[in-house]
């Protein structure tokens, strides 16, 4: 065994799973100048950094011996972003100490907190847990952190960017100083560094990720498609390479349920993973992709971190990430433990800049290609079957009978013929795509303008998003004051201090004309006003002087109206003087500017 000195338990472990030599990550946090320091580590997702950070405090958890007696305060805390890599991250330790006599206790959201407590009593050495449950359990007095001797936060950039900051801060600021602090993280952004600073002392940075490619095991490839044939990409992508598991993707819940229906209906084996299903539902899930029972899984950015499922070798971002860091999380659910793995992204044609450039960030080279055809599949479809046919089989009497008696009645050219429709007929119908040449591509283009929108004007509104501007509450406003449907609304573009809307041409000077007399017919002693706008945002509106020239509306009066919040969206039973504004809620708001206290 390939490893450094480490507790014999430990490395007995290590030799029941199959471990022969250490990777990157765990060869630095075994040698002599990383023992007993705390630590700053860069891994790449998939190098092994659970086993990193296990034998990393071993030395601080077992001493001279090689086991662990029965404690009454935890020893070490482990804090995971998401339930799911907490739950894997306490199986990982699990197996690892059991032979040293190791326990563990995990803390996640969505698990019985009863429950969790009797374990914590129970003189756990591990506690393993996400940052909002460890935190309510030290304010209930469960949870007791004086004696822990080391402290490792996983996927610690995560854990920052879902907005942990204050969970982190106190449950560090409630272990002892004598503690180390390892911390594991795929970037290194700067809130990081300055969580090292604040709690960690002489810390040695260890960086594993290769300059080069986000991640060497991964293939990379990028696929434009017209917006309209993304699920149908989708299908082809999932046919074409026929992974024994895949993930999908998604960037919203409603997205999700959208896709996995689509997919079902189609036939695939395919399960769900989001924020809006219990942690029985996504552990049900996973264990249907262990088992093979299920083949892809359409998951939101919950399922980025913490699976890890070792015959994944497909994931495709359906919906491109946000960034380049999500984009490197998500696709290193795939490519690990050495293993190679194949990473798409479908690019609408609008967005392939963006993309492009998110790669560059990343340092990822990919490959631009069309999305497969029905040819193509066929193809593959062919050669996957001859594989499999010619490898060897061992065959009873009773099927030797039968396909004697095949033979008697039919041709080996018609037998070939119906095994091959036969195994066909399990798989879902490729679907057809519009070529992707210049032509499909303007037409994309086109298609993005809804029609009866190609000759507008632009109104502006003295209303931005410092006065909680907000289209789910501007756009039923539009509407009452100017007598039109929500049909007749163009684009909304809201700015920090003004909003801008699209009017249909034809219908300009009726909305002008009822967005005043609404004014008066409210009886606002200060209007805000909503007038017509020359440039609008970003000079997007070009002609609109001309036009209004043309209509007779240039040096007319500035029309003035004011967004009665007291009326709108009545049917709603909104209250009076009060705007849905769901993320500052009914404090946080500031009034519309102009708008005089009642």
């Amino acid at each position: 065994m390939n490893f450094p000195a480490i507790p014999p338990s430990l490395e007995a472990a290590l030799a029941e799973r199959g471990y022969a030599s250490a990777t990157p990550v765990q060869s630095e946090v075994m040698k002599p100048e990383a023992v007993g320091r705390d630590l700053v580590v860069s891994a790449q997702t998939g190098s092994g950094k659970t086993i990193a950070f296990g034998i990393a405090m071993a030395a601080d958890l077992l001493g001279d011996k090689d086991s662990l007696a029965f404690v009454e305060r935890p020893l070490a805390l482990v804090i995971a972003p998401t339930r799911e890599l907490a739950l894997q991250v306490s199986r990982e330790l699990d197996w690892l100490y059991r032979k040293a006599g190791g326990r563990i206790a995990t803390c996640v959201g969505g698990m019985n907190p009863q429950q969790e407590r009797k374990t914590l009593r129970s003189g756990p050495s591990i506690v393993v847990g996400t940052p909002g449950r460890l935190r309510d359990h030290l304010e209930r007095g469960a949870l007791d952190l004086s004696g822990l001797k080391a402290v490792v936060l996983d996927e610690a950039d995560e854990m920052l960017d879902m907005g942990f900051r204050e969970e982190l801060e106190e449950i560090l600021d409630a272990t002892p100083e004598t503690r180390r602090t390892l911390l594991f993280s795929a970037t290194m952004p700067r809130p990081i560094e300055a969580l090292a600073r604040r709690y960690q002392n002489d810390a040695l940075r260890i960086a594993t990720i290769s300059e080069g490619r986000g991640h060497g095991d991964i293939s990379y490839q990028a696929v434009t498609v017209s917006p309209p044939e993304i699920e149908n990409a989708v299908v082809n992508l999932l046919r074409y390479h026929e992974a024994e598991t895949a993930i999908l993707f998604c960037a919203t819940r409603e997205k999700v349920r959208h896709l996995h229906a689509t997919l079902q209906e189609r036939g695939f084996a395919v399960v769900a993973l989001s924020g809006e299903h219990s942690q029985s539902e996504r552990n049900q899930a996973l264990q249907a992709l262990r088992d093979r029972r299920a083949r892809v899984c359409v998951a939101t950015d919950v399922a980025a971190r913490g699976i890890d499922l070792p015959t994944l070798s497909l994931v495709v971002h359906v919906e491109i990430p946000r960034d380049a860091e999500t984009l490197q999380h998500r696709s290193g659910r795939t490519g690990r433990a050495g293993k190679k793995g194949t990473a798409v992204l479908i690019v609408p044609f609008s967005r392939r800049r963006r993309v492009e450039s998110m790669l560059r960030h990343a340092k990822i080279n990919a490959d631009w290609i069309d999305a497969p055809d029905r040819d193509a599949i066929k193809s593959r479809d062919r050669e996957r079957l001859l594989e499999k046919l010619l490898q060897p089989v061992e065959v009873d009497e009773g099927d030797t009978e039968l396909a004697e008696r095949l033979l008697a009645e039919r041709t080996p050219a018609q037998i070939a013929a119906m095994l091959v429709q036969a195994h066909r007929a399990t798989m879902p119908e490729p679907e057809d795509l519009i070529a992707n040449t210049p032509e499909a591509q303007r037409a994309a283009q086109k298609e993005r303008h809804r029609p009866g929108f190609d000759d507008t004007v632009w109104f502006r509104m003295e209303l931005g998003r410092r006065q909680n501007a907000d289209p789910r509450w501007i756009l039923p406003l539009i509407c009452r004051r100017g007598h039109i449907t929500r049909n007749e609304v163009g684009a909304i573009r809201i700015g920090p201090e003004e909003t801008y809307f699209q009017i249909p041409r034809p219908m300009a000077d009726k909305f002008a004309k009822a967005a005043a007399r609404s004014a008066v017919a409210d009886g606002d002693d200060d209007p805000v006003a909503i007038e017509l706008s020359e440039t609008g945002p970003r000079d997007a509106a070009k002609g609109n002087r001309k036009s209004l020239r043309r209509h007779g509306n240039a040096d007319g009066p500035r029309i003035k109206a004011k967004p009665s919040f007291k009326k709108f969206d009545k049917s709603k039973g909104k209250k009076s003087g009060k705007p849905d504004n769901p993320r500052k809620g009914a404090k946080g708001g500031r009034k519309p500017k102009g708008r005089k206290p009642s």
